[in-house]
């Protein structure tokens, strides 16, 4: 049985075709620049994906880190943008090498789902050593407990509608419905959390923590965290 890491170590039908990928990591790109604090600061972008637009997010600030957990992911964001001198490609156990206090910004988006308590856990102790004083943690696309499977398809199918691909994403979901994606989650889950949960999880860490007005992302449905360091 494949977990979670071996999954997005591929090429997955998670997109349902090229516009799709590239609207959606268009989207994530643009609310990440909307939240880099100054063109001086040091960025890192957690479990970042393929962030195809990376080079926009790195001419916004001095230094982005992208991390990812999958090899295949880390090679073609080499292959990408490892001439680009603002942007270095670390596997999450590099992150750990970065100098402590050095960040002032740390961006998770659509992961906590993918780890158990104790991995979230030990990832918000780190990130909380590697942000200055002041800096913040975001965490987006956090799913509540109340959210189901249906609800994030009709998240999607909007967002198809309003991006022109509706007909691919009607077959993307029909494909995800036969997929590896939809086994594991059956057999290994997401992880949900309320916001109650999640100021908690983030104050027992060290942040003090907010839920912001929307979340990052497509899916008004997911909930976006702001932890800043005192």
């Amino acid at each position: 049985m494949l977990n979670w890491r071996d999954y997005w170590n591929q090429d997955t039908p998670i997109y349902s075709g090229e516009r799709h990928k590239l609207l959606h990591y268009r989207l994530v790109a643009s609310d990440i620049i909307g939240l880099i604090p100054s063109r001086e600061a040091v960025v890192l972008d957690y479990g970042c994906g393929e962030a195809l637009f990376a080079d926009q997010v790195a001419a916004k600030c001095a230094k982005l880190y992208l991390s990812d957990a999958a090899p295949l992911v880390r090679e073609r964001l080499q292959e990408k943008f490892g001439a680009n001198e603002r942007i270095v490609i670390l596997a999450p156990d590099e992150v750990a090498d970065l100098a402590d206090t050095s960040l002032d910004l740390i961006v998770v988006n659509s992961l906590l789902q993918y780890l158990s308590l104790d991995e979230l856990r030990a990832l918000l102790n780190l990130w909380r050593s590697k942000l200055k004083s002041g800096g913040k943690l975001v965490i987006a696309d956090v799913i509540p407990p109340d959210v189901s499977p249906v609800t994030d398809a009709k998240a999607l199918l909007s967002f198809a509608w309003q991006g022109g691909f509706l007909t691919s994403a009607l077959l993307g979901l029909a494909r995800t419905a036969f997929s590896e994606y939809r086994k594991i989650r059956e057999e290994i889950g997401l992880s949900q959390y309320s916001e109650d949960e999640m100021v908690d999880i983030l104050e027992d860490a060290g942040f003090r923590p907010k839920r912001a007005e929307r979340n990052l992302g497509h899916n008004p449905a997911r909930m976006t965290f702001v932890g800043q360091v005192a």
